[in-house]
């Protein structure tokens, strides 16, 4: 299903060489597989919420039966009003949320792996990239695999240049443009932007890039190590744009257990 070897191209976005892929950019894509590891990883973020077992219950309210032409939910004696019962003003809620319920969902070990394998194997196919929405014309190559100088760069600025020599510029320019501020009410609750999600670099060492590329929108850098099928698909759609360092196409070869050249 994929290419058995790559390019690897230079700061300056010229091709310096070859490397062989491994073998895990051949693997069959699973979007229903991502789709469940995916929102596995989202559901360890959510907070389990409950409630005081005596909200809504601190009070002395009765009901005072029938022949009162007044519905029988328990009231005040003093003034009659409706209180401890759903729907009431200050009653109890009629199903609180639980902090037993179990939130966080599993997944076996091996349908994540594959999950895994099948996101870094949608990165290397282009119409996979671009049917998610990136703007991938002026890509030379997929996938798109840099020298391991990217990994020492340590200026905004020089990041920029990288990408623009690789054709990754007019994604971020996407992302820029996709950035919705809250205007009025009623709209964007909660947040208060909303972004699109840009290109991915992936290193096996950091020496000064993730500091470098974090004020760029929508760029996210990620050792090879602490990949996981969110960063390659977000939100369950595979096929992120990505740049991989050459020595974490190696690492990525150690991984996954197949012997290098």
């Amino acid at each position: 299903m994929g290419k058995a070897s790559s390019k690897i191209f230079n700061l300056e976005g010229k091709p310096v060489g070859k490397t062989r892929l491994p073998s895990v950019f051949k693997t069959q894509i699973r979007p229903d597989v991502i789709k469940r590891a995916v929102v596995t990883i989202q559901s360890h973020r959510i907070q389990p919420q409950g409630r005081d077992t005596y909200a809504g219950k601190r009070t002395t309210a009765e009901s005072w039966g029938v022949g009162r032409h007044l519905s029988r939910v328990p009231r005040l004696r003093d003034r009659g009003r409706a209180a401890f019962a759903p729907g009431t003003v200050g009653g109890r809620a009629a199903h609180p949320p639980r902090t037993e319920k179990k939130i966080a969902k599993k997944i076996p070990s091996k349908e994540k792996h594959l999950a895994l394998c099948s996101a870094v194997a949608a990165t290397g196919l282009r119409e996979t990239v671009e049917s998610r929405g990136h703007v991938a014309d002026d890509v030379p190559d997929f996938p798109l695999v840099i020298t391991d100088e990217v990994e020492g760069l340590k200026r905004a600025k020089d990041v920029k240049s990288v990408l623009l020599n690789l054709g990754l510029w007019p994604d971020v320019y996407r992302v820029r443009d996709s950035i919705k501020v809250r205007a009025g009410k009623g709209k964007m609750r909660g947040r208060k932007k909303k972004m699109g999600v840009g290109p991915l670099i992936v290193v096996s060492e950091n020496n000064g890039i993730m500091e470098a590329a974090k004020n760029i929108p929508g760029v996210e850098v990620s050792k090879v190590e602490d990949l996981n099928v969110e960063l390659l698909a977000p939100g369950a759609h595979l096929g992120r744009l990505t740049l991989w360092s050459s020595s974490s196409i190696e690492k990525l070869r150690k991984l996954t257990g197949e012997e290098a050249d």
